[in-house]
C-alpha cells in the first residue's frame, strides 16, 4: 500500500507521521520526501478496518492538507518509465558507476552478447567496448559528452558517451557514472535516409505569416495535386526554386526525380542535349546520352529562368508539349514523355510575347497554372521569422548560440527594401552571425548597400509630364495586382475603388486575363 500526503513545510511534520505508522505497528517498506510538500509511503497492505482508522489520525496532524493512496512511489515510477524506455530501444545501451563498472543493459546488449543481465553486470565496460579509455575519462577533472567510434563485438559503432551528474551537499555535481548508447552505421544510415526524406508537410519549410505570402502557399498546395505545368513569377531571390522543388514533393511525382535546366547559362545546342539527349554516333560519340526529359521520367523537369530559352529551343519544346513525345538528338525514333514541367521567370512573359521575344503559343501552353511569388519588402510580416531562422540555421553550423536581434536591428530589416530578396536576407546575415563578437546583432553588423533603402518610382530621366508618370505607375499596380485579385469586384474592394472606375481603368490599360501572367 502507497500513500501520498500533501502537507505544509513545517519541522517535525515527517516524524509526526512516522510516529502514527510506529504505534499502530506498521513495518515501513519505503519513504521519500519531494520539494513540493509531498510525503510518500510505502508499507504492507492493511486491513480495509485498520485503515479506516490510520487514516484519520494523519489528517488530524498540524500542517497536513490531503492524505490519499497511490498505486507508485516516485522512485518506482521512474524506475519503471526507465525500464520501459530502455526495453524500447533499438540500439545497445550501458550505465556504467564512476569506476567505469557495468550497473545496467538494456535488452539490445543482452541479445548481442547471448549472455543474461547477471552476468553483464559488474563487468568492466573496457573489457566489452574498445577504441575508447571510458574508466579514464570518467576520472578526468573536466568531464563532458563525448561522440566517438568505437568497436564493440568486432563492428564499428558510433558511441555517445554521456556524463551523470548527482548534486553534493554543497551545490556541486559530482560524478556518479556514464551512459553510453550505440549507434551502428546501418542504424545511422537508416536515420539520415529519413532525415533527408520530403517532410509530409514539403511546404513546411516555407516562411509564410503575411496574408500575400500564405494565400501563395495555398495556392501552391492545390496545384501541387495536379498534373499540368506551373509557371512561377518572382523577381530574383524570392524563392521560386523552393516553391518548385515543395510542389514536386507533394504531388503524385514525388518518388521521381526533380532535375533542373538553367535556361539562361547555356548555348542552345548544349542546352538541346542537355534536355533531350543524343543518339549513339552523335558528335562522335559511340554511346548515346538520355537527356533531363528521359531522366526525369516520372518526375519533374524545372526549366530555371524560361524566359532566357532561345527561340529555337522555344519551338523544340514546344513540339514537346503538343505531341507528348520527342527525340533525342541526331536520333529518329520518338520516346514518350512522362514529366511535369515546373517553370521559373523573373521576367514579364506577356509582354516578352507582345515584343515577339517568346512564342505566344509555348506560353499559353506553359502558363496553365501559375504562381506569382511576392518580394520580400511585400511581405514585411515575414522577414523577422526568416531572420531568426537563418541566424539559428547558420549559428548551428559555425557551432555557437544564435545571437538576439536588437530592437534597433529589427527595426532596420524591416525597413529595409530587400532588392535581392529572400536570398539576400540570408547572405546578410550569414556574413553578420559569422564576423560577430557578442551574442547580439545590431544594425551596424548588417552590411547591405544603402543605396538599395532609397527606391523611387520615377527614373531620373524620364521625359514624359506628371499625369503620364501617374498613369504608369497606376497602370503597374494594377498589372501586378490583377493576378491576385482576377476578379474586377475583388480588385475594386482591395483598392477601395467602385467596381466600373477598376472596370474602366482596366479597359484603358488593356489589361485582361491574356495580357497578364494568371
Amino acid at each position: 500500500m502507497r500513500l501520498e500526503i500533501s502537507c505544509q513545510d513545517r519541522l517535525g511534520i515527517t516524524q509526526d507521521v512516522l510516529d502514527i505508522l510506529v504505534s499502530h505497528e506498521i513495518d515501513l517498506r519505503g519513504i521519500e520526501i519531494d520539494e513540493v510538500g509531498k510525503i510518500y509511503l510505502n508499507f504492507p497492505t492493511m486491513k480495509f478496518a485498520d485503515f479506516q482508522h490510520l487514516m484519520p489520525k494523519i489528517r488530524k496532524i498540524a500542517g497536513i492538507e490531503d492524505v490519499k493512496t497511490t498505486a507508485f512511489m516516485p522512485i518506482e515510477r521512474e524506475q519503471n518509465q526507465l525500464k520501459a524506455l530502455l526495453k524500447t530501444l533499438p540500439d545497445p545501451v550501458f550505465s556504467v558507476d564512476p569506476k567505469g563498472r557495468i550497473v545496467l543493459v538494456n535488452n539490445v546488449v543482452l541479445s548481442y552478447l547471448e549472455k543474461s543481465k547477471h552476468e553483464v553486470i559488474g563487468c568492466e565496460i573496457g573489457d566489452l567496448i574498445k577504441g575508447f579509455n571510458i574508466s579514464r575519462w570518467l576520472e578526468s577533472k573536466n568531464i563532458s559528452a563525448q561522440a566517438q567510434k568505437i568497436r564493440f563485438l568486432e563492428q564499428d559503432y558510433l558511441a555517445d558517451v554521456l556524463p551523470v551528474m548527482i548534486p553534493d551537499a554543497d551545490g556541486t555535481n559530482i560524478v556518479a557514472g556514464a551512459v553510453i548508447m550505440l549507434k551502428s552505421e546501418l542504424r545511422l544510415g537508416q536515420q539520415l535516409t529519413v532525415f533527408h526524406q520530403a517532410s509530409p508537410d514539403s511546404f513546411i519549410s516555407i516562411q509564410a505569416q503575411s496574408k500575400i505570402m500564405k494565400k501563395v502557399i495555398h495556392d501552391a498546395k492545390r496545384m501541387a495535386e495536379l498534373d499540368g505545368p506551373i509557371i512561377i513569377f518572382g523577381e530574383t531571390g524570392t524563392g521560386k526554386e523552393l516553391i518548385a522543388k515543395a510542389c514536386h514533393e507533394a504531388s503524385r511525382r514525388c518518388q521521381g526525380q526533380f532535375l533542373v535546366l538553367s535556361c539562361g547559362s547555356l548555348p542552345d545546342n548544349v542546352a538541346e542535349t542537355e534536355l533531350f539527349g543524343y543518339a549513339p554516333g552523335s558528335f562522335g560519340q559511340t554511346e548515346g546520352k538520355a537527356g533531363l526529359l528521359e531522366l526525369a521520367k516520372g518526375g519533374s523537369l524545372f526549366l530555371d529562368e524560361v524566359a532566357e530559352m532561345s527561340e529555337q529551343l522555344q519551338v523544340k519544346l514546344l513540339r514537346v508539349l503538343q505531341n507528348g513525345s520527342y527525340r533525342r538528338v541526331g536520333d529518329t525514333q520518338e520516346k514518350e514523355v512522362d514529366v511535369r514541367i515546373i517553370c521559373t521567370t523573373q521576367k514579364d512573359l506577356g509582354k516578352l510575347v507582345q515584343q515577339g521575344v517568346f512564342r505566344e503559343d509555348l506560353y499559353y501552353r506553359l502558363n496553365v497554372l501559375s504562381l506569382i511569388l511576392p518580394p520580400l519588402r511585400e511581405r514585411k510580416l515575414d522577414i523577422l521569422p526568416l531572420a531568426e531562422r537563418f541566424l539559428k540555421l547558420h549559428s548551428a553550423k559555425l557551432g555557437r548560440r544564435a545571437p538576439k536581434l536588437t530592437k534597433n536591428c529589427s527595426d532596420y530589416l524591416q525597413s529595409y527594401p530587400w532588392p535581392g530578396n529572400v536570398r539576400q536576407l540570408e547572405n546578410a546575415l550569414y556574413r553578420a552571425v559569422s564576423l560577430l563578437e557578442g551574442n547580439e546583432l545590431d544594425q551596424e553588423h548588417i552590411r547591405v548597400p544603402s543605396g538599395a533603402s532609397v527606391s523611387s518610382f520615377v527614373a531620373e530621366e524620364f521625359n514624359g509630364n506628371l499625369d503620364e508618370e501617374v498613369k504608369r505607375y497606376e497602370k503597374d499596380i494594377l498589372a501586378r495586382l490583377y493576378p491576385s485579385f482576377p476578379s474586377t469586384r475583388q480588385l475594386a474592394k482591395k483598392l477601395g475603388l467602385s467596381h466600373t472606375a477598376v472596370a474602366n481603368k482596366l479597359r484603358e490599360y488593356g489589361i485582361n486575363k491574356h495580357s497578364v501572367n494568371l
